[in-house]
C-alpha cells in the first residue's frame, strides 16, 4: 500500500529553506563560516576536521568543552567503522544494510553502557569481507567495555573470532534442535559436525570448472548516479549468473535495486503504480 501511495507523491524542496528543513532563525547562526545545514552536508571525515580546527577563545572552550568532546567521540566512532564518507544529512532509508548495521553498533559504542546483553541476528548479512573485519572489531569493543555479546551467525570469520561457540544441529527442521558441539574454536574444528567439517576444511564448496558463456544479450544502464554512484554506465549480460559485489556503501543496492529493478518495473508494469527510482539517464 505504501508503494501505491508513494507513486502519486513527489518530493520538492521548500522554496524558503531550500530543502534544509530549518527555520531562518536557526540558519542565521554561523560558526566558522558554516550554518547547521551546511555543516550537516559535510562528510563524517570533513566534520571531524571542522570541529578539530574550531577557533575558540578560552571562555568559549569552557562552555562547549563537554559537548565538543561528545561530538568528536561520536564522529570518531563512525570514522573508525569505515563510514567517514557518509554525510550527516544522509537520509536513513538510503543507507545500505551494512552502513545501517555499523551505525547502530557505533551508536552503542558511543553510549558506553556496561553490563548489557547484546543479541544480534546475523549482523554480517550483506557485508563485504572488509566490512566483516570491521564488524568483528566493533563486537570485540562492545565485549571489552564489560558487556556480553551473543551473535547468531554463519560467517566463518566471526565464528573463528568468537570466545565460545554453540553449534546446533545436526541438521535442520525435525532433524535439528540439539547441541552437537560447544566450546572454543579449537573444539569445533575437531568435532564431526557439519560446521566443524567446513571450518576445518574437511568439507568445502566446490568451485565450478566451467562457466556458462553469454549469449550476447544484456541490460544496459547509463548515467547511474544515485547516492554514491559516479554517473556510471554498465552492461549486465543476460542468461548467465552475475554477481554484483563491493564493500558496503559502494553503490550495489543503489545500482541494482534503485536503478535497475525499479526502472524495469516501471517499464514492464505500465498499468500498476510507478516506483520512485534512483537517478540515471536510461
Amino acid at each position: 500500500a505504501r508503494d501505491v501511495y508513494e507513486s502519486f507523491m513527489n518530493r520538492i524542496d521548500c522554496p524558503q529553506c531550500k530543502g534544509q528543513r530549518l527555520r531562518p532563525e536557526s540558519l542565521s547562526i554561523i560558526i566558522n563560516n558554516l550554518n547547521i545545514a551546511e555543516l550537516s552536508d559535510l562528510s563524517v571525515k570533513d566534520s571531524l576536521n571542522y570541529f578539530k580546527k574550531l577557533k575558540l577563545n578560552e571562555r568559549q572552550k569552557k562552555i562547549i568543552k563537554d559537548v565538543l568532546k561528545e561530538i568528536l567521540d561520536r564522529l570518531s566512532f563512525l570514522e573508525n567503522v569505515g563510514l567517514d564518507y557518509i554525510t550527516l544529512s544522509r537520509r536513513s532509508h538510503t543507507l545500505s544494510v551494512g552502513e545501517a548495521e555499523r551505525i547502530r553498533l557505533a551508536t552503542q559504542l558511543g553510549s558506553r553502557l556496561v553490563g548489557v546483553l547484546y543479541v544480534l541476528d546475523e549482523p554480517s548479512v550483506g557485508l563485504h569481507q572488509r566490512d566483516i573485519s570491521q564488524l568483528i572489531q566493533m563486537l570485540k569493543k562492545l565485549r571489552d567495555l564489560g558487556n556480553t555479546v551473543i551473535v547468531v551467525e554463519h560467517d566463518d570469520e566471526i565464528m573463528r573470532n568468537a570466545d565460545h561457540i554453540i553449534d546446533l544441529g545436526p541438521l535442520a527442521g525435525e532433524n535439528g534442535g540439539e547441541i552437537v558441539a560447544e566450546g572454543p574454536i579449537e573444539v569445533i574444528l575437531e568435532s564431526k559436525t557439519l560446521t566443524g567439517k567446513y571450518l576445518s576444511g574437511k568439507k568445502k564448496i566446490e568451485v565450478p570448472k566451467k562457466r556458462r558463456t553469454t549469449n550476447g544479450e544484456f541490460i544496459e544502464i547509463k548515467g547511474a548516479r544515485e547516492n554514491n554512484l559516479k554517473n556510471i554506465n554498465i552492461k549486465i549480460p543476460l542468461g548467465i549468473f552475475t554477481c554484483i559485489t563491493g564493500v558496503s556503501g559502494a553503490g550495489k543496492t543503489s545500482l541494482i535495486i534503485d536503478c535497475l529493478y525499479k526502472g524495469l518495473h516501471n517499464i514492464i508494469n505500465t498499468r500498476s503504480s510507478r516506483l520512485s527510482t534512483g537517478e540515471f539517464d536510461e
